[in-house]
């Protein structure tokens, strides 16, 4: 594989993984359970992580990634039926990646950036089985709380909130 072609392999990741974490950050605006919404933004920092992995990558050989947008997400149904149809669009989008991947990385001879993409499509592996889970019903998707201890009455309203 010459330069330029593993560049515009890495590109392609890239716009790929960009897009994939973007539809979570939609997503996770429609996610009101405690505890998959925090699921939701495990997946989302360590989304950002392997985007920037990538981003210096296509640096490093000379090129210059391009930004892309957050889509609109648009849930159907109401209540936990808007919530399973969200999360279906992202295990969707999940299972989808790692096929379209996994057999053109193990094809790669550089071994640092396979090494690299072998991390991140296992990671997204974990995050589809996260789903999954989700769908399943289960709430214990990061770890158990302490028994006796609440969430409250959900996720806030606002992501941040300053002093």
């Amino acid at each position: 594989m010459k330069a330029t072609e593993l560049l515009e392999m890495l590109r392609e990741v890239y716009r790929d993984r960009l897009t994939l974490r973007n539809r979570v950050a939609a997503a996770a605006m429609h996610i009101g359970d405690y505890n998959i919404n925090n699921t939701y933004q495990y997946v989302l920092n360590r989304a950002d992580a392997h985007v920037r992995w990538l981003q210096d990558a296509i640096e490093e050989m000379g090129g210059t990634p391009e930004d892309l947008p957050i889509p609109d997400v648009k849930p159907t149904g109401k209540g936990r039926d808007a919530e399973r149809s969200v999360i279906v669009g992202d295990r969707d989008g999940a299972r989808a990646f790692v096929e379209r991947w996994a057999p053109r990385i193990e094809a790669m001879p550089n071994a640092r950036h396979k090494a690299m993409l072998r991390v991140i499509l296992g990671e997204v592996r974990e995050q589809e089985r996260f789903f999954e889970q989700a769908l399943a019903g289960r709430d214990d998707l990061l770890g158990r709380r302490a028994d006796g201890a609440g969430t409250g009455d959900g996720v806030m309203a606002t992501r941040w909130v300053g002093d």
